[in-house]
């Protein structure tokens, strides 16, 4: 499958509102699988109804947290800025952007010790039990931009070298919340951009993806084989929905 062809039909289903698509798709299930990886209580059934009509109808004494349904609703709007700089250079700025979208009126967004809108000022860490320690907020800044400024003088991106970004990005933990999410929407974009299969980590191999950003600095092979794995299953979707030709020009 043709990664421009992909990204062509993302972009032009998004402002066709066409239902059903590739586009549809990869909205609902990057923001059912993205915010459940992350803790969300949402069903990808709610999380579609959310997408189509802004609403859905829940179980009976089912419990649904505000926040899950903003930051539900939130993602898709994420998508679609991201499409829109799609092949515009990661920036600091766009990264704060990401994450300030994502976190738009949440609860996060009340209490000035997440600071929504810019890098996180209080320390936090990766995990509860087995504990990865992150950057320092006074060292974000300096390194978020020793990371940028040391990929995007790279000539050639990878597929490797999207997902080293992604261990970095995730080891700095820039943000009082939502950095694996802001960190896998980068990696789709930056695959959109570089001509690489795009892939959605799914909340069932999260075990995996969690495995392979631990062990990265020993064996990176854990966390490459799950990205691979995550393409292949993007890529057969893509597959099924994008069989088809169309008279616009290509």
């Amino acid at each position: 499958m043709d990664v421009k062809k992909i990204k062509k039909e993302l972009i032009n289903q998004k402002q066709s509102k066409f239902k059903g698509n590739i586009y549809h798709y990869s909205q609902v299930n990057f923001s059912y699988n993205s915010n459940k990886i992350e803790g969300s209580r949402l069903t990808s059934e709610q999380t579609e109804a959310i997408f189509d009509t802004i609403s859905f109808i829940s179980k009976n004494d089912e419990l649904i947290k505000l926040d899950d349904l903003i930051e539900s609703k939130n993602h898709f709007k994420l998508f679609d800025y991201m499409l829109d700089n799609v092949d515009n250079n990661l920036t600091k700025e766009m990264i704060i952007e990401m994450n300030k979208i994502l976190k738009r009126n949440t609860s996060d967004e009340e209490n000035p010790r997440y600071n929504v809108g810019g890098f996180k000022i209080v320390p936090n860490i990766i995990g509860i039990i087995d504990i990865i320690d992150t950057t320092s907020p006074e060292n974000v800044e300096t390194e978020i931009e020793q990371l940028l400024s040391k990929y995007n003088s790279k000539n050639n991106i990878t597929l490797e070298d999207i997902i080293d970004f992604h261990y970095k990005f995730e080891r700095i933990h820039p943000f009082g919340d939502g950095n694996g999410r802001v960190g896998r929407i980068i990696m789709f974009k930056e695959c959109l951009k570089n001509n690489i299969m795009p892939f959605i980590i799914l909340d069932d191999d999260k075990s995996y993806y969690m495995r392979g950003l631990k062990e990265y600095e020993n064996d990176k092979i854990y966390l490459i084989d799950t990205i691979k794995h995550e393409q292949d299953l993007y890529e057969n979707m893509c597959n099924k929905l994008l069989s088809f030709e169309t008279n616009k020009d290509e």
